[in-house]
């Protein structure tokens, strides 16, 4: 993703090994669009060790179709006015949403491949599959006009990690709070936001789950407030119950922009502004396990470390 990035800032993750890309203007740079497409394919090589497949095309459904053709290594451009003839005699189910329910619809009614899809009136389509039937005829026909869409902006950021073995240790369990409040405010800050709100989740060993949620009086993005608020939601919590913890998380959200004015009444919140800043710096050179503080060094003899930091009990650290 973060290739695909350098060639064009219009691009939309299709899940984690495949995307869109606008690249509308941005040609001129490699002096086409197909040259721009064989760059990447070898960036993409070169640095990765992987191959990619492209499809290049002026609608995103005709682009991932001819993607799909072109595998495993290779670059398929349909030029403008020749989808129809591209999509004919492929497959019905080469479309994005054809699965076997639609596929076996398709068969009773004698349509096997898009020509003769697409041949069909819209009308008979949506009386067999409803919306979706005037869908399928359009990217049938190549007709399709979504737009590539970036992703949202994150909405909340969080962390959660399930031991490996129900705990009842108090000890434990705050100390894996610090490392997920200290992972969480890392990304808070690497993503340049504020958070106005901390929750906590916890998970007991007969599976009952708790969730709360406390609203700061000032937006933060200190790994100490984010622990100190997530440690208040966890002593009144466990204060309730005896059952042995299964999984923790802490999150943020109501995310706003940072760049706020430096509070003059109160210098404890720059001096902790300025420690973060500190130690994000360390870590960003050496690691994120290259500094810690006191109460996190006992997860040493619970979850592996390594120098991106502590290796916790998959599925257990999460966004």
């Amino acid at each position: 993703m973060a290739i695909l990035a350098d060639f064009s800032p219009f691009l939309e993750p299709l899940g984690i090994d495949e995307a869109y890309l606008d690249v509308t203007g941005f040609e001129s740079l490699h002096g086409s669009i197909p040259k721009m497409a064989e760059k990447l394919k070898q960036r993409v090589k070169d640095e990765l060790g992987i191959c990619a497949s492209i499809g290049i095309a002026s609608s995103k459904v005709v682009a991932k179709i001819a993607s799909e053709a072109s595998k495993p290594d290779g670059l398929l451009d349909i030029p403008a006015g020749g989808e129809s003839a591209f999509l004919s005699p492929l497959p019905a189910n080469r479309l994005p949403g054809i699965g076997k329910k639609s596929e076996q619809v398709l068969k009773k009614l004698g349509i096997g491949t898009i020509g003769q899809l697409a041949a069909v009136p819209a009308e008979t389509l949506k009386g067999h599959f409803g919306a979706f039937g005037k869908l399928i005829h359009d990217h049938a026909s190549g007709i399709d006009d979504r737009k590539v869409e970036p992703p949202a902006a994150a909405k909340s950021i969080s962390r959660e990690t399930t031991f490996s073995r129900d705990t009842r240790d108090t000890a434990v369990v705050q100390a894996t709070l610090r490392y997920l409040s200290e992972r969480v405010g890392s990304e808070l800050r690497q993503k340049e936001k504020l958070a106005r709100c901390i929750t906590l989740k916890l998970r007991y060993a007969d599976f009952t789950t708790t969730t709360h949620q406390q609203t700061l009086p000032k937006s933060a993005d200190t790994d100490q407030t984010i622990f100190d608020t997530g440690l208040k939601l966890l002593k009144n919590e466990i204060s309730h119950s005896k059952q042995a913890v299964r999984l923790i998380g802490i999150g943020v959200s109501h995310l706003v922009e940072a760049g706020k004015q430096p509070d003059m009444l109160d210098p404890s919140v720059q001096r902790l502004e300025q420690l973060n800043a500190a130690v994000d710096r360390i870590r960003k050179k050496y690691g994120f396990s290259a500094i810690q503080t006191g109460r996190t060094l006992q997860l040493r003899d619970i979850f592996p470390e390594t120098s991106e930091g502590y290796s916790l009990h998959t599925p257990s650290l999460s966004r």
